[in-house]
């Protein structure tokens, strides 16, 4: 007769010696990971609108004064990503210099969405979320 599996040793039975993940702690990770995500995106959008809006102004002289609420918005979205990004960090145990680069990618035009899908990817596989 055999007992029915743990959930964690079930998505782990396929990986020999692969530790098992308490349930508590994927929750609180997949929960980080989601607002990264979000936070991610939107300030990677957010950039893009910046710098549209910066090529806009000073490369062709256009009247972007409806656009001026573009940069604050960026910069509270920005905070907002580097407390995320924090939070993931800190419950995934990431090294510093993994943390450092996915703080960087909020700063340059579509590196968001690439550390985004990286660190998806990477902690999803980790923590078997």
């Amino acid at each position: 007769m055999t007992q029915p599996q743990h959930p964690t040793t079930a998505a782990t039975a396929g990986q020999p010696g692969a530790p098992r993940i308490h349930p508590e702690r994927q929750r609180r990770v997949r929960s980080a990971l989601r607002m990264f995500s979000v936070a991610a995106w939107i300030t990677g959008v957010l950039l893009l609108l910046l710098v549209a809006r910066m090529v806009m102004e000073y490369g062709f002289n256009m009247d972007v004064s409806a656009l001026a609420w573009v940069a604050r918005v960026h910069g509270l979205a920005f905070i907002a990503f580097l407390m995320t990004s924090l939070n993931l960090g800190l419950k995934a145990r990431w090294p510093a210099m993994t943390w450092v680069v996915t703080a960087i990618s909020g700063v340059i035009p579509f590196l968001s969405f690439v550390v985004e899908a990286q660190r998806r990817k990477e902690v999803t596989a980790t923590f078997q979320l």
